[in-house]
């Protein structure tokens, strides 16, 4: 496998019309559009029909994590606004659930948007739902390069965090989408199957799916799996650096437990990632079984962006069943049931899957590195799949129409 650093991000860009940005979801979910790519051959559906274009035995992987509402305002004296975008809890944690239920205070990392306006020590923000009235109070606790560590604190001890964020918190839409959020994004920027909080921002090829689709998919015998990736704001960092050798990719958190390991193992069908969250996690998840392999008695099971190119991973001839096998006994050894760690993996063309066979995902930003991954998926084939949905009328990014690409 060549390295990919010298790749130049320029060659992977395309004009993106304004007004090709989905800024609302449709009424039903899957009455969206869905472009088939299968051995250079294009088709257009709607993605209720999404089982039909399914081949026989496969499985589909969901990411069902859940987007929390991080996004909290300040409105000051003066009348101008401070928001502080929650990224992910500070400090050693082993699931997002433990620091969503911390009572009275709960320190995050946060983007903070304002913060020229921020003179005083603390902001504070009156909070009232029910008949509760609760003093929410915000203070920096430390100033770092590209975000800050905030510590919130808050006067009612019976309450915590995750109702904080609830009550407090809006949705946090992405920044292309460029309006005020509304009621019913609450519900349309969350997947129906979401279950495990700590996303900010929706795995937006899962918000495509309804029970309709599911009785289909189940009626052809399409198997079902699930992981959990919790979707970092840098999923919209764009790349800045001329090649990707400079470009620092974002950091997310995975949870996968051994049980789906084991499925993973004894399923003999396709593999079809259900958005980029899902397939991050799968090859992530091979990658570890390889690091396993190679290195009996491994306890680092997080990957950065250029492991996979390099010794030893770049030389493996491990199938999937022998990467998941190695991973499994090692998690047995360590009586780990569940892997939670983060992933840095970087996929993009000159990247070999091993894990996913077809991809299901929306249509992303110009010079991002979900194009890249697109483009690793299907080759330079993606030029053809987006000036065909662009002649076509299809909506673009997380509240646009979908697709399903089969690997190349």
């Amino acid at each position: 496998m060549p390295h990919p650093g010298e790749l130049s991000i320029a060659d992977y860009t395309y004009d993106l019309p304004v007004e090709r940005i989905a800024l609302h979801p449709l009424t039903e979910r899957d009455s969206s559009k869905l472009l088939i790519y299968n051995k250079q051959v294009i088709q257009e559906s709607v993605f209720r029909q999404l089982p039909a274009y399914l081949p026989e035995k496969a499985m589909l992987v969901f990411n069902e994590s859940k987007v929390i509402r991080a996004r909290i305002r300040f409105q000051k004296s003066t009348g101008s606004l401070i928001e502080l975008f929650c990224l992910e809890p500070a400090g050693t944690f082993t699931d997002f659930a433990i620091s969503l239920n911390e009572k009275s205070r709960s320190s995050w990392y946060c983007m903070v948007g304002g913060l020229s306006k921020w003179k005083e020590p603390a902001l504070v923000r009156t909070i009232q739902t029910g008949n509760r009235t609760i003093q929410l109070t915000a203070v920096v606790e430390q100033r770092l390069a590209d975000c800050h560590l905030i510590q919130f604190t808050w006067d009612d001890p019976d309450v915590c965090m995750g109702e904080i964020l609830e009550w407090a918190g809006d949705m946090p839409l992405p920044p292309y989408i460029k309006r005020s959020t509304e009621d019913n994004d609450a519900d349309r920027y969350q997947t129906i199957y979401a279950n495990s909080e700590g996303s900010v921002a929706a795995p937006t090829a899962g918000l495509h799916f309804t029970d309709r689709v599911f009785e289909a998919l189940i009626a052809k015998g399409i198997q079902r799996s699930a992981v959990v990736l919790h979707v970092g704001a840098g999923t919209f960092r764009p790349v800045k650096s001329k090649t990707m050798q400079d470009h620092a990719m974002h950091a997310e958190w995975i949870d996968v437990n051994l049980d789906t390991i084991q499925q993973w193992k004894h399923h003999v069908g396709p593999m079809i990632a259900t958005g980029t969250t899902s397939l991050r996690t799968m090859e992530t998840i091979y990658w570890l079984g390889v690091r396993c392999a190679c290195q009996p008695d491994t306890t680092d099971f997080t990957i950065n962006q250029w492991n996979v190119y390099e010794t030893p991973f770049i030389d493996t001839t491990l199938t999937r069943t022998e990467a998941l096998e190695a991973l499994e006994c090692r998690m047995i050894e360590l009586k780990m049931e569940r892997i939670f760690t983060q992933t840095s993996l970087l996929i993009m063309p000159g990247y070999r899957f091993r894990m996913t066979d077809a991809l299901i995902t929306n249509f992303h930003q110009p010079q991002s590195t979900l194009l890249l991954l697109v483009a690793a998926a299907i080759g330079d084939q993606w030029r053809t799949v987006y000036d065909c949905a662009l002649k076509h009328d299809f909506r673009f990014l997380s509240y646009g129409d979908a697709s399903l690409l089969f690997m190349e």
